[in-house]
C-alpha cells in the first residue's frame, strides 16, 4: 500500500515522537480515511494477523473504534474485558499478558486503569503495544484524531491558538493534546477552576487562565473536556451548574468567539455542561469528524505497527 518508517515498536504515547513520526501517521490517516468512503469498505491489507483488545477499564468509543478498525483491515480480533479475563481471579498483568503472546497475537491494544501499564508490559512481551489510555496519564491515539480533525479544518497547527478547558488534572486527552499540540508548533491555553488545574502544568509549554471569557476571543480552537461527575463529590467545585455557568460553552459565549472558531470534545459530553446543546451540535463542532477520524487513524496506527515498516526501538 504505502512505505512507512515508524521508529517505534509501540505506540505507548505522545511523550518521545517526533514531527516527522506524528506527520506519517498523520499522512496515512487520510490514506484510510479514502477507504472509508468506498463503497466496500474492507481492505486485506493486515489479513492473517491477529490483534488483542484487552480492556480493563470500561470503554465504547475507542474499544470499538479499533475493532472496526481491525476489521476493515481484514485482521482477525479478540476482545478482552477485565470482567470476563483471569484478573479477576488474581491473574496479574504480566501473567494475562504472557499468556496472550503464547497465543502469538501481532499487536495488543491495551487500555488500563494504571498509569503507565503499556509501559511496564512493553517490558515484559515482545509483542507490539498501542495504548488504549492508561490512568490519567496519556491517551495517545485521541490526540492523535483530534490532531488530524484540527487540521483538516484549519490546515497547520503551527502559531494557532488553542484552549483546553475543564479538568485538565484527571485528563489523559488533556495531557496527549498538550504534548502533540505543543510538539507541532501551536499555543496552547489550559483554563478551568483551579482545582481542576495541575500545579506546574506550565512545565509543559502552556498558559494557564482561571478565566474562559478572558481567552475565547482569541482561540482559533476550543476543546471542552468532559467533567467526570464522580469529582464533584469530592469538592473540587461547587456544583454543576456554577461549572456550567463559568466554563460552559453556550450560546452566549460562542458570541465572544472567532467567527470560524472549530468546537471539539472527546466525548461522551455532557449536555449543557461543558457544551449546550445546539452549541454541540452546530456548525462549528467538529465532534461527529473527531469519531470518524478516529477510525481511520486507528486503521493508520494498526497498519504503521502490524503490518508497515517499522524500526524497533
Amino acid at each position: 500500500m504505502m512505505e512507512m518508517v515508524f521508529l517505534h515498536k509501540n505506540l505507548l504515547g505522545i511523550e518521545g515522537l517526533r514531527v516527522e513520526e506524528i506527520r506519517t501517521i498523520l499522512d496515512a490517516t487520510t490514506a484510510f480515511k479514502e477507504i472509508s468512503k468506498r463503497e466496500i469498505k474492507k481492505v486485506p491489507t493486515l489479513r492473517g494477523k491477529t490483534i488483542i483488545n484487552l480492556f480493563f477499564e470500561p470503554s465504547t468509543r475507542t474499544k470499538t473504534s479499533f475493532e472496526l478498525a481491525a476489521k476493515r483491515l481484514s485482521a482477525d480480533t479478540v476482545n478482552i474485558s477485565s470482567s470476563t479475563s483471569s484478573v479477576v481471579k488474581g491473574e496479574n498483568l504480566i501473567d494475562t499478558a504472557r499468556n496472550l503472546q503464547a497465543m502469538s497475537p501481532d499487536l495488543i491494544v491495551l487500555r488500563h486503569g494504571m498509569a503507565g501499564a503499556p509501559h511496564f508490559l512493553s517490558r515484559y512481551i515482545d509483542v507490539p503495544i498501542i495504548n488504549a489510555g492508561d490512568g490519567a496519564h496519556e491517551h495517545p491515539t485521541q490526540a492523535l484524531l483530534d490532531l488530524y480533525t484540527m487540521e483538516e479544518r484549519v490546515g497547520s497547527v503551527r502559531g494557532k491558538n488553542i484552549g483546553i478547558v475543564g479538568d485538565i488534572k484527571h485528563s489523559r486527552v488533556a495531557r496527549s493534546n498538550i504534548l502533540s499540540l505543543t510538539t507541532m508548533g501551536a499555543n496552547v491555553t489550559v483554563c478551568g477552576p483551579p482545582t481542576l488545574i495541575p500545579r506546574g502544568i506550565e512545565s509543559l509549554g502552556v498558559r494557564v487562565s482561571y478565566d474562559l471569557d478572558a481567552i475565547l476571543p482569541n482561540l482559533d480552537i476550543i476543546m471542552m473536556l468532559r467533567i467526570q461527575l464522580e469529582r464533584q463529590e469530592r469538592g473540587l467545585f461547587p456544583s454543576l451548574r456554577e461549572y456550567a455557568r463559568f466554563y460552559g460553552l453556550n450560546r452566549h459565549r460562542l458570541k465572544q468567539c472567532k467567527p470560524k472558531i472549530v468546537i471539539m470534545h472527546p466525548g461522551p459530553i455532557n449536555r449543557g455542561i461543558e457544551l449546550d446543546p445546539d452549541v454541540a451540535d452546530g456548525s462549528h463542532s467538529v465532534i461527529l469528524d473527531q469519531v470518524e477520524n478516529g477510525l481511520a487513524l486507528r486503521m493508520a496506527l494498526l497498519y504503521i505497527l502490524c503490518g508497515g515498516r517499522h524500526h524497533d526501538s
